[in-house]
Protein backbone atom coordinates (compact mmCIF):
# COMPACT_ATOMS: atom_id res chain seq x y z
CA UNK A 1 0.00 0.00 0.00
CA UNK A 2 2.97 2.35 0.67
CA UNK A 3 4.49 1.50 -2.58
CA UNK A 4 0.87 2.12 -4.51
CA UNK A 5 0.79 5.69 -2.22
CA UNK A 6 4.26 6.31 -3.16
CA UNK A 7 2.65 6.04 -7.31
CA UNK A 8 -0.07 8.21 -6.83
CA UNK A 9 1.60 11.21 -5.28
CA UNK A 10 4.59 10.58 -8.63
CA UNK A 11 1.50 10.06 -11.03
CA UNK A 12 0.10 13.69 -9.50
CA UNK A 13 3.14 15.58 -9.69
CA UNK A 14 4.57 14.07 -12.65
CA UNK A 15 1.27 15.54 -14.78
CA UNK A 16 0.11 18.33 -12.44
CA UNK A 17 -3.22 16.76 -11.31
CA UNK A 18 -3.56 15.20 -15.09
CA UNK A 19 -3.00 10.95 -15.01
CA UNK A 20 -2.59 9.20 -18.07
CA UNK A 21 -4.41 6.04 -18.19
CA UNK A 22 -3.27 2.79 -19.92
CA UNK A 23 -5.91 1.10 -22.24
CA UNK A 24 -8.71 -0.64 -20.85
CA UNK A 25 -9.71 -3.36 -23.39
CA UNK A 26 -12.73 -5.62 -22.41
CA UNK A 27 -14.46 -8.42 -24.36
CA UNK A 28 -17.76 -9.91 -24.84
CA UNK A 29 -18.96 -13.42 -25.84
CA UNK A 30 -21.83 -12.04 -27.59
CA UNK A 31 -20.67 -9.50 -29.74
CA UNK A 32 -18.47 -9.87 -33.11
CA UNK A 33 -15.76 -7.01 -33.09
CA UNK A 34 -16.65 -4.14 -35.64
CA UNK A 35 -12.87 -3.21 -35.80
CA UNK A 36 -12.56 0.26 -34.98
CA UNK A 37 -11.28 0.73 -31.96
CA UNK A 38 -7.48 1.13 -33.72
CA UNK A 39 -6.56 -2.49 -32.23
CA UNK A 40 -3.80 -4.65 -33.72
CA UNK A 41 -5.61 -6.56 -35.85
CA UNK A 42 -4.31 -9.69 -34.45
CA UNK A 43 -5.05 -9.01 -31.09
CA UNK A 44 -9.37 -9.02 -31.11
CA UNK A 45 -9.10 -11.81 -29.61
CA UNK A 46 -6.07 -11.65 -26.98
CA UNK A 47 -8.21 -12.68 -24.33
CA UNK A 48 -8.49 -16.22 -25.79
CA UNK A 49 -11.29 -17.35 -28.58
CA UNK A 50 -13.55 -18.82 -25.73
CA UNK A 51 -13.93 -15.27 -24.34
CA UNK A 52 -15.51 -13.76 -27.50
CA UNK A 53 -13.81 -10.53 -29.27
CA UNK A 54 -12.66 -7.58 -27.89
CA UNK A 55 -15.17 -4.90 -28.73
CA UNK A 56 -14.87 -2.42 -25.92
CA UNK A 57 -12.73 -0.01 -24.36
CA UNK A 58 -13.60 1.36 -20.91
CA UNK A 59 -12.27 5.00 -20.16
CA UNK A 60 -12.03 6.05 -16.39
CA UNK A 61 -13.07 2.94 -14.77
CA UNK A 62 -13.03 1.95 -11.16
CA UNK A 63 -15.72 -0.44 -12.22
CA UNK A 64 -15.18 -4.31 -12.78
CA UNK A 65 -16.83 -5.74 -16.00
CA UNK A 66 -19.19 -8.21 -15.08
CA UNK A 67 -18.31 -10.96 -17.99
CA UNK A 68 -19.55 -14.47 -15.63
CA UNK A 69 -16.46 -17.16 -14.34
CA UNK A 70 -13.90 -16.55 -16.75
CA UNK A 71 -13.70 -12.99 -16.20
CA UNK A 72 -10.11 -11.41 -15.30
CA UNK A 73 -9.22 -10.28 -12.48
CA UNK A 74 -8.87 -6.63 -13.52
CA UNK A 75 -10.71 -7.00 -16.48
CA UNK A 76 -12.83 -3.44 -16.95
CA UNK A 77 -10.47 -1.56 -14.57
CA UNK A 78 -8.56 1.58 -15.47
CA UNK A 79 -4.73 1.59 -14.70
CA UNK A 80 -2.61 4.81 -13.81
CA UNK A 81 0.48 4.91 -16.13
CA UNK A 82 3.72 5.63 -13.79
CA UNK A 83 6.69 6.76 -15.89
CA UNK A 84 9.49 4.34 -14.90
CA UNK A 85 6.81 1.21 -15.40
CA UNK A 86 5.02 1.02 -12.76
CA UNK A 87 1.20 1.70 -12.59
CA UNK A 88 -1.59 1.77 -9.93
CA UNK A 89 -5.40 1.11 -9.72
CA UNK A 90 -7.54 4.22 -10.69
CA UNK A 91 -9.78 2.90 -7.85
CA UNK A 92 -7.04 2.83 -5.38
CA UNK A 93 -5.88 5.59 -6.06
CA UNK A 94 -9.29 7.42 -5.36
CA UNK A 95 -9.46 5.19 -2.14
CA UNK A 96 -6.05 6.43 -1.31
CA UNK A 97 -6.53 9.94 -2.40
CA UNK A 98 -9.84 10.88 -3.23
CA UNK A 99 -10.17 13.97 -1.93
CA UNK A 100 -6.73 14.87 -3.70
CA UNK A 101 -8.62 13.30 -6.85
CA UNK A 102 -12.06 14.12 -6.85
CA UNK A 103 -12.16 17.20 -4.52
CA UNK A 104 -14.09 17.28 -1.05
CA UNK A 105 -17.45 18.24 -2.31
CA UNK A 106 -17.63 14.75 -4.84
CA UNK A 107 -16.23 12.46 -1.71
CA UNK A 108 -18.71 13.36 0.65
CA UNK A 109 -21.40 13.11 -1.14
CA UNK A 110 -21.08 10.54 -3.46
CA UNK A 111 -17.89 8.59 -1.69
CA UNK A 112 -16.02 7.99 -5.24
CA UNK A 113 -15.91 7.79 -8.30
CA UNK A 114 -19.88 6.98 -9.64
CA UNK A 115 -19.25 6.98 -13.90
CA UNK A 116 -16.88 5.71 -16.26
CA UNK A 117 -17.18 5.78 -20.52
CA UNK A 118 -16.37 3.15 -23.24
CA UNK A 119 -15.86 2.74 -26.71
CA UNK A 120 -18.35 0.35 -27.89
CA UNK A 121 -17.65 -1.11 -31.09
CA UNK A 122 -19.60 -4.22 -32.95
CA UNK A 123 -20.42 -5.30 -35.97
CA UNK A 124 -23.89 -6.22 -35.32
CA UNK A 125 -26.35 -4.91 -33.57
CA UNK A 126 -27.05 -6.30 -29.63
CA UNK A 127 -29.88 -7.97 -28.25
CA UNK A 128 -32.98 -5.83 -26.97
CA UNK A 129 -32.17 -5.20 -23.35
CA UNK A 130 -32.46 -2.78 -20.71
CA UNK A 131 -30.28 -2.03 -17.59
CA UNK A 132 -32.11 -2.07 -13.98
CA UNK A 133 -33.10 1.12 -12.06
CA UNK A 134 -31.99 0.99 -9.01
CA UNK A 135 -35.14 -0.34 -7.54
CA UNK A 136 -34.51 -3.97 -9.39
CA UNK A 137 -31.09 -3.83 -9.16
CA UNK A 138 -31.07 -4.08 -5.54
CA UNK A 139 -33.01 -7.02 -5.64
CA UNK A 140 -29.35 -8.47 -6.45
CA UNK A 141 -27.47 -5.90 -4.42
CA UNK A 142 -26.13 -3.74 -7.49
CA UNK A 143 -26.74 -0.22 -8.51
CA UNK A 144 -29.05 0.95 -11.37
CA UNK A 145 -27.32 1.90 -14.71
CA UNK A 146 -28.68 4.78 -16.78
CA UNK A 147 -26.03 5.68 -19.67
CA UNK A 148 -25.48 7.17 -23.08
CA UNK A 149 -24.61 7.67 -26.75
CA UNK A 150 -22.56 9.33 -28.83
CA UNK A 151 -21.17 8.49 -32.37
CA UNK A 152 -18.10 9.88 -32.92
CA UNK A 153 -17.49 10.84 -36.50
CA UNK A 154 -13.73 10.73 -36.64
CA UNK A 155 -14.06 6.49 -35.25
CA UNK A 156 -17.42 5.77 -38.00
CA UNK A 157 -15.46 4.99 -41.06
CA UNK A 158 -18.17 2.46 -41.61
CA UNK A 159 -21.18 1.69 -40.13
CA UNK A 160 -21.46 -1.65 -39.55
CA UNK A 161 -24.51 -4.38 -40.21
CA UNK A 162 -26.98 -2.49 -38.99
CA UNK A 163 -26.39 1.11 -38.07
CA UNK A 164 -30.18 1.60 -36.50
CA UNK A 165 -31.13 1.03 -32.96
CA UNK A 166 -34.23 -0.01 -31.64
CA UNK A 167 -35.78 2.26 -28.58
CA UNK A 168 -38.93 1.54 -26.34
CA UNK A 169 -42.33 -0.08 -26.87
CA UNK A 170 -44.19 0.87 -29.26
CA UNK A 171 -47.57 2.91 -27.80
CA UNK A 172 -50.32 0.70 -27.11
CA UNK A 173 -47.87 -2.42 -26.48
CA UNK A 174 -49.14 -4.32 -23.20
CA UNK A 175 -47.37 -6.15 -20.43
CA UNK A 176 -48.64 -9.39 -21.36
CA UNK A 177 -47.23 -8.74 -25.09
CA UNK A 178 -43.88 -8.72 -23.64
CA UNK A 179 -44.73 -11.39 -21.68
CA UNK A 180 -45.07 -13.67 -24.43
CA UNK A 181 -42.18 -13.03 -25.36
CA UNK A 182 -40.23 -14.03 -22.22
CA UNK A 183 -42.16 -17.35 -22.49
CA UNK A 184 -41.38 -18.02 -25.50
CA UNK A 185 -37.14 -17.60 -25.20
CA UNK A 186 -37.24 -21.14 -26.44
CA UNK A 187 -40.06 -21.67 -28.60
CA UNK A 188 -38.98 -19.43 -31.64
CA UNK A 189 -37.74 -16.22 -32.57
CA UNK A 190 -39.40 -13.70 -29.51
CA UNK A 191 -39.79 -11.29 -31.83
CA UNK A 192 -39.83 -8.65 -29.38
CA UNK A 193 -38.64 -6.09 -31.92
CA UNK A 194 -41.95 -6.07 -33.55
CA UNK A 195 -43.09 -4.48 -30.29
CA UNK A 196 -40.68 -1.58 -30.73
CA UNK A 197 -39.29 0.99 -33.38
CA UNK A 198 -35.58 1.43 -34.69
CA UNK A 199 -33.67 5.00 -35.67
CA UNK A 200 -30.91 5.20 -38.07
CA UNK A 201 -27.57 6.28 -35.81
CA UNK A 202 -26.41 9.64 -37.21
CA UNK A 203 -22.53 10.61 -36.31
CA UNK A 204 -22.18 13.72 -34.43
CA UNK A 205 -24.97 12.91 -32.52
CA UNK A 206 -26.31 11.09 -29.17
CA UNK A 207 -28.77 9.74 -26.74
CA UNK A 208 -30.27 9.57 -23.29
CA UNK A 209 -30.60 5.77 -22.17
CA UNK A 210 -32.46 6.08 -18.58
CA UNK A 211 -32.68 2.57 -16.94
CA UNK A 212 -35.71 0.55 -17.73
CA UNK A 213 -35.78 1.39 -21.21
CA UNK A 214 -35.28 -1.46 -23.54
CA UNK A 215 -32.68 -0.71 -26.39
CA UNK A 216 -31.32 -2.78 -29.08
CA UNK A 217 -27.81 -0.84 -30.22
CA UNK A 218 -27.13 -0.90 -33.46
CA UNK A 219 -23.61 -1.20 -35.50
CA UNK A 220 -22.01 2.14 -35.24
CA UNK A 221 -18.64 2.83 -32.68
CA UNK A 222 -20.11 4.08 -29.55
CA UNK A 223 -18.98 6.18 -26.85
CA UNK A 224 -20.89 5.98 -23.91
CA UNK A 225 -20.53 7.77 -20.26
CA UNK A 226 -22.76 5.62 -17.90
CA UNK A 227 -23.20 5.12 -14.17
CA UNK A 228 -20.61 3.03 -12.35
CA UNK A 229 -22.50 -0.28 -12.80
CA UNK A 230 -22.94 -3.00 -15.18
CA UNK A 231 -26.33 -4.60 -14.56
CA UNK A 232 -28.39 -5.86 -17.82
CA UNK A 233 -30.88 -8.34 -18.98
CA UNK A 234 -31.53 -9.33 -22.43
CA UNK A 235 -35.24 -9.60 -23.92
CA UNK A 236 -34.27 -10.72 -27.71
CA UNK A 237 -33.63 -14.46 -27.68
CA UNK A 238 -32.59 -14.20 -31.82
CA UNK A 239 -30.67 -11.83 -33.16
CA UNK A 240 -29.78 -11.72 -36.51
CA UNK A 241 -29.64 -15.58 -36.83
CA UNK A 242 -27.71 -15.90 -33.80
CA UNK A 243 -29.34 -17.35 -30.56
CA UNK A 244 -29.18 -15.22 -26.99
CA UNK A 245 -28.37 -17.77 -24.11
CA UNK A 246 -31.40 -17.36 -21.44
CA UNK A 247 -28.54 -16.75 -18.75
CA UNK A 248 -28.05 -13.40 -20.38
CA UNK A 249 -31.80 -12.71 -19.72
CA UNK A 250 -31.61 -13.59 -16.11
CA UNK A 251 -28.25 -12.44 -15.17
CA UNK A 252 -29.20 -10.20 -12.96
CA UNK A 253 -32.30 -11.61 -11.29
CA UNK A 254 -32.93 -13.07 -8.12
CA UNK A 255 -33.18 -16.88 -8.04
CA UNK A 256 -36.40 -17.53 -7.68
CA UNK A 257 -37.88 -14.64 -10.24
CA UNK A 258 -35.88 -16.29 -13.49
CA UNK A 259 -38.92 -18.13 -14.64
CA UNK A 260 -41.34 -15.42 -13.63
CA UNK A 261 -42.95 -13.01 -16.62
CA UNK A 262 -44.09 -10.77 -14.56
CA UNK A 263 -40.90 -10.35 -12.58
CA UNK A 264 -39.63 -8.95 -15.90
CA UNK A 265 -42.04 -6.50 -16.57
CA UNK A 266 -41.34 -5.22 -13.73
CA UNK A 267 -37.58 -4.32 -14.53
CA UNK A 268 -39.34 -2.14 -17.64
CA UNK A 269 -39.95 1.75 -17.50
CA UNK A 270 -43.71 1.49 -18.65
CA UNK A 271 -43.84 5.46 -19.49
CA UNK A 272 -40.81 5.85 -20.65
CA UNK A 273 -40.73 3.07 -22.65
CA UNK A 274 -44.28 4.02 -24.43
CA UNK A 275 -43.46 7.92 -24.49
CA UNK A 276 -45.12 8.72 -28.41
CA UNK A 277 -42.56 11.72 -28.10
CA UNK A 278 -39.18 9.15 -27.54
CA UNK A 279 -37.12 10.91 -30.10
CA UNK A 280 -37.95 14.32 -28.73
CA UNK A 281 -36.94 13.53 -25.15
CA UNK A 282 -34.17 11.19 -25.93
CA UNK A 283 -32.42 12.12 -29.07
CA UNK A 284 -29.27 14.53 -28.10
CA UNK A 285 -27.70 17.05 -30.95
CA UNK A 286 -24.69 18.18 -29.96
CA UNK A 287 -24.63 22.19 -28.32
CA UNK A 288 -22.08 24.56 -28.05
CA UNK A 289 -20.84 24.94 -24.64
CA UNK A 290 -20.60 28.76 -25.27
CA UNK A 291 -20.99 30.65 -28.22
CA UNK A 292 -19.16 29.54 -31.30
CA UNK A 293 -17.38 32.74 -32.69
CA UNK A 294 -15.84 33.52 -29.19
CA UNK A 295 -14.51 29.94 -28.60
CA UNK A 296 -12.83 29.71 -31.97
CA UNK A 297 -11.18 33.37 -31.30
CA UNK A 298 -9.88 31.49 -28.12
CA UNK A 299 -8.62 28.69 -30.71
CA UNK A 300 -11.13 26.00 -29.80
CA UNK A 301 -14.94 24.67 -29.68
CA UNK A 302 -16.53 22.83 -27.17
CA UNK A 303 -19.97 20.87 -27.29
CA UNK A 304 -22.00 19.88 -24.95
CA UNK A 305 -22.71 16.20 -26.15
CA UNK A 306 -24.23 14.24 -23.51
CA UNK A 307 -26.45 16.27 -20.98
CA UNK A 308 -30.09 14.89 -20.35
CA UNK A 309 -28.68 12.96 -17.20
CA UNK A 310 -27.96 13.98 -13.64
CA UNK A 311 -25.53 11.01 -13.37
CA UNK A 312 -22.83 11.86 -16.20
CA UNK A 313 -21.80 14.16 -18.75
CA UNK A 314 -19.65 14.60 -21.90
CA UNK A 315 -18.19 17.47 -23.93
CA UNK A 316 -16.20 17.11 -27.18
CA UNK A 317 -13.25 19.14 -26.98
CA UNK A 318 -11.30 20.52 -30.45
CA UNK A 319 -8.25 22.77 -30.57
CA UNK A 320 -7.97 24.11 -33.77
CA UNK A 321 -4.64 23.84 -35.71
CA UNK A 322 -1.64 25.35 -34.48
CA UNK A 323 -4.13 27.00 -31.67
CA UNK A 324 -3.28 27.12 -27.31
CA UNK A 325 -6.19 27.06 -25.17
CA UNK A 326 -7.01 27.50 -21.35
CA UNK A 327 -9.24 24.73 -20.77
CA UNK A 328 -11.47 25.16 -17.45
CA UNK A 329 -13.94 22.51 -16.04
CA UNK A 330 -15.84 22.77 -12.50
CA UNK A 331 -15.47 18.80 -11.95
CA UNK A 332 -12.79 16.06 -12.49
CA UNK A 333 -13.32 14.18 -15.82
CA UNK A 334 -11.85 11.37 -18.01
CA UNK A 335 -10.76 12.38 -21.93
CA UNK A 336 -9.64 10.43 -24.57
CA UNK A 337 -7.99 12.07 -27.73
CA UNK A 338 -10.05 10.96 -30.94
CA UNK A 339 -8.18 13.27 -33.51
CA UNK A 340 -4.41 14.78 -33.99
CA UNK A 341 -1.44 15.30 -31.51
CA UNK A 342 -0.33 17.94 -28.89
CA UNK A 343 -0.10 18.80 -25.54
CA UNK A 344 -2.24 18.98 -22.09
CA UNK A 345 -0.86 20.76 -19.98
CA UNK A 346 2.74 19.38 -19.75
CA UNK A 347 1.59 15.69 -21.22
CA UNK A 348 2.39 14.80 -24.54
CA UNK A 349 -1.01 13.65 -26.28
CA UNK A 350 -1.99 12.00 -29.57
CA UNK A 351 -4.78 9.49 -31.13
CA UNK A 352 -2.64 6.42 -31.85
CA UNK A 353 -2.93 4.74 -35.59
CA UNK A 354 -2.80 1.24 -34.16
CA UNK A 355 -2.06 -0.39 -30.74
CA UNK A 356 -1.44 -3.74 -29.20
CA UNK A 357 -2.66 -4.98 -26.33
CA UNK A 358 -1.42 -4.27 -23.38
CA UNK A 359 0.63 -1.11 -24.81
CA UNK A 360 0.92 1.71 -23.11
CA UNK A 361 -0.46 4.96 -24.89
CA UNK A 362 -0.98 8.51 -25.23
CA UNK A 363 -4.12 9.19 -25.90
CA UNK A 364 -6.00 8.55 -22.48
CA UNK A 365 -6.03 10.88 -19.62
CA UNK A 366 -7.74 11.52 -15.82
CA UNK A 367 -7.94 15.84 -14.82
CA UNK A 368 -8.27 16.17 -10.99
CA UNK A 369 -11.06 18.12 -9.81
CA UNK A 370 -7.97 21.08 -8.73
CA UNK A 371 -6.52 20.90 -12.20
CA UNK A 372 -9.55 20.99 -13.82
CA UNK A 373 -11.01 24.16 -12.08
CA UNK A 374 -7.21 25.80 -12.75
CA UNK A 375 -7.29 25.05 -16.37
CA UNK A 376 -5.40 23.02 -18.57
CA UNK A 377 -3.53 24.47 -21.64
CA UNK A 378 -3.88 22.72 -24.25
CA UNK A 379 -2.08 22.78 -27.67
CA UNK A 380 -2.46 21.66 -31.39
CA UNK A 381 0.70 21.00 -32.73
CA UNK A 382 -0.50 20.48 -36.18
CA UNK A 383 -0.77 23.20 -38.29
CA UNK A 384 -3.52 21.47 -40.03
CA UNK A 385 -5.32 18.95 -38.06
CA UNK A 386 -7.61 19.33 -35.62
CA UNK A 387 -6.84 18.25 -31.97
CA UNK A 388 -10.11 16.27 -30.64
CA UNK A 389 -11.06 14.81 -27.41
CA UNK A 390 -13.86 13.10 -25.75
CA UNK A 391 -14.51 14.19 -21.65
CA UNK A 392 -16.31 12.01 -19.47
CA UNK A 393 -18.13 13.80 -16.05
CA UNK A 394 -19.40 12.07 -13.61
CA UNK A 395 -22.14 12.98 -10.89
CA UNK A 396 -20.95 17.08 -10.00
CA UNK A 397 -22.46 18.43 -6.43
Amino acid sequence: MANERKNVEKALNEGKGVFRLEPNWVPRSFCIPGRRLKLHPGDYYAYGANRGGIDERWFASTTKADNGPLTTPYEGLSFIHVDGGEHVLLRDAIEMEGAEILGEPIMKKFGGWKAYSKFFDNQEPLPHHLHLTDKMAANVGRAGKPEAYYFPKQLNNHGGWFPYTFFGLNPGTTPDDVKRCIQNWYKADNNILALSRAYKLQPGTGWDVPPGVLHAPGSLLTYEPQRASDVFSMFQNIVWEAYTPRDLLEKDIPENKKSDPDYYVQLLDWELNTDPLFFEHRYMPPKPSKPLEAMQAEGYQQMDIVYKSTYFSAKELTILPGKSALIKDDAPYGAIVIQGHGTFGNLEIESPAMIRFGQTTQDELFVTAKAAKEGILVTNLSSTDDLVMLKHFGPQV
